[in-house]
């Protein structure tokens, strides 16, 4: 089975104790190897913390650096990794799915949201994008297709689920209607028909709660490396201040 099989087939098949498919966002090689040794059997990168790992805010990480750091992590590890890649950053689809593979990523986020304007994109241009990038992918790549309209403040999902529909019709693997308010994430996931993806936020629900309310994959955006980076904070302010033994 193919690294992009197994992470497909992981967003049908329920997980130990019967939850979600969990998600740990690594930001580099060493945060990698300490999600897959913990056991998880996918990881999935995040933009946000990717780009704080290379000394960038989210979204202005060019996109030479963004898969070089996709492919350090997965060179580093032995289970499948999705790759945020943000909206393409402009790519070709060929030419986007072709740094994936070589970067040895076995799955992407493309977002709805065009970061240069801060708008959402046409829904059916995005459509005509992600079928072009399923075309070009054939089965190498699990495709999740982030919908920013809970994001842009519109609460109503049938907007979400309207862009859903097209693009699953496009080839997408998944949902991520990125900050659904977690009730909706059954009915969306049976309106489009779509497995749904759900951040996890640290004053929301948890991934197990998550999947009972619908979700099949969950992942952590920016969280893990916000959290890991607090605690280096709180070593450096203990070393500051001369508490070396006590760290």
């Amino acid at each position: 089975m193919t690294s992009a099989a197994a992470l497909r087939a992981l967003h049908h098949a329920p997980a130990p104790g019967g939850g979600p498919l969990v998600l740990p966002g690594p930001w580099d090689a060493a945060s990698a190897r300490a999600f897959a040794d913990a056991g998880f059997p996918a990881l999935a990168t995040p933009s946000a913390g990717v780009a704080a790992s290379l000394g960038y805010a989210d979204g202005e990480t060019p996109a030479a650096e963004m898969f070089a750091a996709v492919a350090r992590i997965a060179r580093a590890v032995d289970v499948p990794v999705s790759a945020d890649v943000e909206d393409g950053y402009g790519l070709a689809p060929r030419e986007l799915v072709g740094r994936l593979l070589e970067a040895g990523a076995a799955g992407c986020n493309l977002e709805d949201g065009d970061r240069a304007s801060g708008l959402l994109k046409d829904s059916r241009e995005q459509a005509d994008f992600l079928a072009a990038v399923r075309a070009e992918a054939g089965d190498a790549l699990v495709v999740n297709a982030r919908v920013d309209t809970f994001l842009k403040g519109d609460a109503d999902p049938e907007p979400a689920i309207a862009r859903g529909r097209l693009y699953a019709a496009a080839g997408a693997d998944c949902l991520y209607p990125i900050l659904a308010p977690p009730p909706l994430l059954a009915a969306l996931a049976e309106a489009v028909g779509l497995p749904v993806n759900a951040l996890a936020l640290p004053d929301g629900p948890s991934p197990h709660e998550l999947g009972r309310l619908g979700a099949a994959r969950v992942t952590f955006g920016g969280g893990l490396h916000g959290r890991a980076m607090a605690g280096v904070a709180e070593t450096a302010a203990r070393l500051a201040a001369g508490l070396w033994g006590e760290v």
